[in-house]
């Protein structure tokens, strides 16, 4: 039985006392958004030793980090350090979107070592594995897509980014419109150079059921994968982006209906004056189901500076009623990330987090900077210190103005390594 199917029932799971212990609320609370769509607990049923994650309306703002080999950088060690550092910096989930060398191996390793929900993005397999056995991705069949989705949520995915709400008419509506930058979503790209090339319906909308089968059968949360998202401010807001939010909107009435649990993914650039408008068409569109933002990017000349782009934007999206907010690295546009990309971008991502929270009234949000406010008017350091989203950072600072070396760090000092990083 799902988290969904079980909230109807009027059961409170584990999963949702854990959940309301960490946000400081009455379970009672989570079991009803979770029944009525409004908040998803990633879990899935296979998965142990996992920190239980609710995402939703009335909650802290979630933060995701994104990890995985590629063809150009196949080191899973490597990658298994950044998943350390994520969750140690604070993000609450992560995403495993290897697309090179060993992705079974990569997604066992990532399952071991994140003690956070896990995420993962079944097409990307599904279209490398047809590059490898059928010489291109046109060449991949339905077949191979769902076999990848039941792969996945076999070895204890917790949550996917599935691309179903993307059919001929979103991509004719993007014919005819026009765009900057196109497709800039890679699984979309993958399923729509499939489509055209075929003259055939994406599969994962035309058999929609089936993909809900799977999830359901796992308790696997489904993730509306944003297809068309802008690439570009300038393209926010068109015509594609609004008609693929039509069809994710039936789509997440159709998956509560199946009691598997649904959120959405969006965009992605979004320009400061479009992103309240975005967010409540989404929320209108989608019958208030939990929004996960990718970014949301501000503005597009700032590479280097992304992660502060994004944070921007993120945080009037969160405020604005987003949910869960992909972070966005230094290494945005430019390269892959390295660790301290990802511990630099999880607290961006934090930062704008907390911002929005205020903004919505989560619960502790607001204490939380009062006490940070008392201590400085004290002149309490350490409480200082230990309030701040970054503690080690802070201590740092402290211990470098009083001419000390850092005790708090060692040889991984936060102050180094950001120092370290703009010298670069």
């Amino acid at each position: 039985m799902t988290q969904l199917l079980a909230a109807r029932e009027g059961r409170i799971t584990p999963e949702m006392e854990e959940a309301a212990r960490r946000e400081g609320v009455d379970p009672e609370f989570i079991r009803a958004g979770v029944a009525a769509g409004t908040i998803v607990i990633p879990k899935n049923r296979l998965r142990r030793g996992v920190r239980t994650c609710a995402i939703g309306r009335g909650l802290r703002t979630k933060v995701n980090a994104l990890i995985g080999t590629s063809s150009d950088r196949d080191d899973p060690e490597m990658e298994a350090r950044k998943i350390e550092v994520a969750v140690s910096a604070g993000a609450d989930a992560i995403m495993d979107l290897s697309t090179g060398g060993d992705i079974d191996g990569m997604r066992f390793l990532s399952l071991e070592r994140a003690t956070v929900p896990v995420g993962s993005v079944p097409i990307y397999q599904a279209g490398i594995e047809a590059i490898e056995k059928r010489g291109g991705i046109v060449a991949m069949t339905p077949e191979d897509m769902f076999e990848a989705i039941e792969k996945q949520a076999a070895a204890g995915i917790d949550f996917m980014a599935i691309h179903c709400a993307l059919n001929f008419e979103v991509v004719e509506r993007l014919q005819k419109t026009g765009r900057v930058t196109d497709i800039v979503s890679r699984g979309g790209a993958f399923l729509t150079g499939w489509m055209l090339h075929n003259r055939k319906e994406n599969p994962l909308y035309e058999d929609f059921d089936r993909v809900l089968d799977i999830l359901r059968e796992y308790d696997v949360t489904l993730s509306l994968g944003d297809a068309i998202r802008p690439g570009c401010i300038a393209d926010s807001l068109d015509g594609s982006q609004i008609q693929g939010l039509l069809v994710a909107g039936e789509l997440v009435a159709r998956a509560r209906e199946k009691g598997v649990q649904v959120m959405v993914e969006g965009p992605g650039h979004v320009p400061v004056h479009h992103v309240e408008t975005t967010m409540l068409l989404q929320k209108q569109l989608c019958h208030q189901a939990p929004y996960f933002v990718l970014g949301t990017l501000a503005i597009d000349v700032a590479p280097g500076y992304d992660h502060i782009t994004a944070a921007i934007g993120g945080a009037l999206a969160g405020a604005s009623g987003a949910d869960f907010i992909c972070y966005v690295t230094p290494a945005e546009h430019l390269g892959l990330p390295t660790e301290e990309d990802v511990r630099v971008g999880v607290m961006a991502a934090r930062i704008a987090a907390h911002a929005a929270d205020i903004a919505k009234g989560v619960k502790g949000a607001w204490e939380w900077d009062l006490k940070m406010a008392r201590a400085r008017a004290s002149l309490d350091r350490e409480a200082v210190a230990g309030l701040a989203i970054d503690p080690a950072l802070v201590r740092c600072y402290l211990e470098k103005e009083k001419g000390e070396p850092c005790s708090a760090c060692g040889d991984e000092c936060a102050l180094r390594l950001v120092s370290e990083y703009f010298q670069q």
